[in-house]
């Protein structure tokens, strides 16, 4: 079955290759270009999963997990975190804010889309 699944990244080429990634098993992907951006379409839409760069302008992927895990609607939704870190801080600032996952860069397309559909099919009813 497929998913939405929004993308926030503020490099267009990352934004692609997850594009291309998750788009192979069918998924439709919103890509935006920074939190901000985020926030605006999650206003009137609900999407199947979020993968969020930490790393981006105006507000980073941290602060959107936050608070899209105060939303009532958003609450369950899987957020997966993109990140080139990989140290204690990172991984408690994911916890803290509810992340459902940690992906690292560079990216591995098949993990990547294993991890997505294993959250979204664990939140299906």
């Amino acid at each position: 079955m497929p998913y939405t699944i929004l993308v926030a990244d503020d490099e267009p080429a990352i934004r692609t290759m997850l594009e291309v990634i998750l788009s192979a098993d069918g998924h439709e992907i919103v890509a935006v270009p920074d939190g901000k951006a985020a926030l605006d379409y999650l206003r009137d839409h609900t999407p199947d999963a979020m993968l969020l760069d930490i790393q981006m302008p105006h507000m980073d992927g941290f602060e959107v997990c936050s608070r899209v895990k105060r939303v009532k609607r958003l609450r369950d939704t899987p957020v997966l975190l993109l990140t080139g870190f990989d140290d204690d801080h990172t991984r408690d600032q994911a916890k803290l804010v509810g992340a459902d996952d940690i992906v690292y860069k560079p990216l591995s397309g098949k993990n990547l889309r294993g991890r997505v559909n294993q959250l979204v099919t664990a939140r299906r009813p």
